[in-house]
């Protein structure tokens, strides 16, 4: 039987339901970006370098790619809830053990395993998509989506908040206290699912390889995306340290407050959707990918300004990339869900595992030319990363 079990006799999603569903997504995405805008605290409560502190960062990361690329796929072979739910109790166990590490050898480590389990948030999406009836099924999913990225952004503006305050180790037992009471709240409200496919679950993901090789929409999207998210995540990975230093001396709080700049460009990015219906997602994605390139290139004027306008042209910056690269996600999924509906999660699954792998790339690069080049250097990174997304994309047209 290949239809979802609820209560109804046709799928349905409530409107409360969604809008759990859209805080549950944000809530659990925002266990990958509590400790960005903490890392120039965290290097000195721990006596770590930049180049070691930028693997927090760079190993949560490439946990949620290597979840995406490992665990997504089981969606289509077991009840989609029990999968959210286990993972929900796993990831509060994970954000326990980040907040009581005892050194930074444990903190790498449950960094992993907080990426690896925050995909909750990626089997959320596809549950919204199910359970509402065609007619109101992209309603649902950018419901969903807003939540996703108003996690992603507003996660940094609590963080730094609360670390500012309370310290960063009282972020993340908050976090597990959170998402502990979702887990809790979802046992009550999420509906059942029906397995969509038997397979065995080596040839769930020989299917990923067999879809990436047939359609090349696939891996241009991928690409593309994964280029963003490099410059993104380089970004949003070395702001902290950046602005720890002089001379700005700013503290976690600050860095955190950049989050309401990227949130304010997130969410202009919806609407990225009603142009691409007028205009086609293509159209979309080459003014976005632009719109990226010209925030991230705009800082490399910062060392010509004086402080305040470097902040200011910072803030700026912030919200045109982030506008650039969530506008371009949208679109993204718009082009890829279109290439084989019975295959959506694992379409979706390649993508978002290709752009954390960037987002991983993105972490890594950043703190190690942050350390050798200092903030130049991450916005030419950036830049750089962008223009390649920008490429794929005109090509991708001929």
């Amino acid at each position: 039987m290949n239809t979802v079990q609820t209560a109804h006799a046709r799928p349905h999603l409530s409107s409360s339901l969604s809008f759990l569903l859209a805080g549950a997504t944000g809530l659990t995405v925002a266990a990958l970006y509590y400790s960005q805008p903490t890392l120039g605290v965290l290097a000195g409560d721990l006596h770590a370098s930049p180049r070691e502190i930028g693997w927090i960062p760079t190993l949560t990361q490439l946990g949620y790619a290597l979840g995406l690329l490992l665990l997504a796929p089981l969606g289509d072979r077991f009840d989609r809830r029990n999968i959210i739910l286990l993972k929900a109790v796993i990831l509060c166990a994970a954000l326990l053990l980040t907040g009581f590490a005892p050194g930074l050898p444990v903190l790498l480590v449950a960094s992993l395993l907080v990426g690896l389990f925050a995909t909750v948030a990626q089997d959320i999406v596809p549950a919204a998509a199910t359970l509402a009836p065609p007619e109101e099924r992209g309603k649902a999913v950018g419901t969903v989506m807003t939540g996703l990225l108003m996690g992603i952004l507003l996660s940094r503006v609590v963080s730094g908040f609360v670390a500012e305050t309370a310290g960063w180790r009282a972020m993340f037992v908050a976090a597990a206290a959170s998402v502990a009471v979702l887990a809790v709240v979802l046992a009550k409200g999420l509906p059942r699912f029906a397995p969509t496919t038997s397979k065995p679950y080596p040839e769930l993901l020989k299917s990923l390889v067999h879809l990436w090789g047939e359609y090349p929409k696939l891996r241009q999207a991928a690409l593309a995306q994964s280029l963003l998210a490099l410059g993104f995540s380089a970004f949003w990975s070395t702001l902290a340290v950046m602005l720890h230093e002089a001379p700005f001396h700013l503290g976690s709080g600050a860095a955190g407050a950049f989050g309401l700049a990227g949130a304010a460009g997130a969410l202009a990015a919806p609407f990225a959707g009603r142009l691409a219906d007028r205009h086609g997602p293509e159209w979309v994605l080459r003014i976005a990918c632009a719109i990226a390139v010209v925030s991230f290139a705009a800082m490399l004027l910062m060392p010509l300004l004086p402080v305040q306008a470097q902040l200011v042209l910072l803030a700026l910056a912030t919200v045109g990339f982030d506008l650039g690269v969530q506008a371009s996600l949208i679109s993204h999924q718009s082009i890829v869900y279109g290439i084989a509906p019975e295959a959506r999660s694992r379409l979706n699954a390649v993508l978002m595992t290709c752009m954390f792998i960037g987002m991983a790339t993105g972490g890594l690069l950043g703190a190690q030319v942050l350390a050798s080049w200092g903030w130049i250097g991450v916005t030419l990174l950036a830049t750089v990363s962008a223009g390649g997304a920008l490429l794929v994309r005109l090509r991708s047209g001929k």
